[in-house]
């Protein structure tokens, strides 16, 4: 492997930071933190929510996606249809 080479979370968590996405990051306890990727590292990634800056540790994450515009996180396609033409 190339030592260029980025890792899949990594490249998500950038291309989030970079276009300031609004995302959804749901908890392993099942809270719902919604904001802007500020930050990331190796073990955590920091997320302004609009009214403060929240440090969540990468472990306690069980699921980021990019939140729609009603505030809902966007609906993920169904299983199977990636690739799929209509």
């Amino acid at each position: 492997m190339s030592r260029h080479n980025i890792n899949i979370q990594d490249g998500f968590l950038f291309q989030s930071l970079k276009e300031a996405r609004h995302m959804a990051f749901e908890l392993i306890t099942g809270k719902r933190l919604e904001g802007r990727l500020k930050r990331f590292d190796r073990f955590a990634v920091v997320v302004d929510t609009g009214s403060q800056e929240v440090l969540v540790y990468k472990h306690a994450i069980a699921t980021i996606t990019e939140a729609s515009q009603s505030g809902q996180a966007a609906s993920p396609p169904p299983a199977g249809a990636a690739g799929r033409k209509y």
